[in-house]
């Protein structure tokens, strides 16, 4: 089981990582802005499905492993959820509605929660190593 949940934490560590770092910045370097943003707003629910899932499974197999890690994974799991229901559709409004501040405001606050589970899989990184 330790070694499934190693694979899966490494599995989101770079996942989020390669989608937030270099998915997004990419898509904005070689595309045009309004195609860009399309983009990305439609790839954004697979982004947080991908995170759901993987969180939720290194949860469930970590069990046996270690409750810290496992409710570090689930802590990710659960904040997904209105990141990806709530906060994410608020986001697509303020752009639509050309709410400048609101937007930014949003945007900085899903960045910050993307930014923490990056932080918190790298952690779970650390103690799989540890255990």
């Amino acid at each position: 089981m330790e070694y499934i949940t190693l694979l899966l934490t490494s599995f989101l560590f770079g996942g989020m990582l390669l989608f937030s770092v270099g998915f997004g910045t990419l898509s904005f370097k070689f595309l045009e802005g309004n195609i860009a943003r399309a983009f990305i707003r439609k790839t954004f629910p697979y982004f947080y499905g991908y995170v759901l899932l993987v969180s939720a499974l290194i949860g469930l197999f970590s069990l046996n492993v270690s409750y810290l890690i496992s409710a570090l994974a689930f802590g990710i799991f659960i904040t997904t959820i209105p990141t990806s229901r709530v906060l994410m559709p608020a986001i697509n409004n303020a752009s639509d509605k050309k709410q400048k501040r609101n937007f930014v405001l949003l945007h900085t606050l899903s960045v910050s929660i993307t930014l923490l589970h990056i932080i918190v899989s790298a952690i779970l990184l650390y103690f799989i190593f540890t255990a």
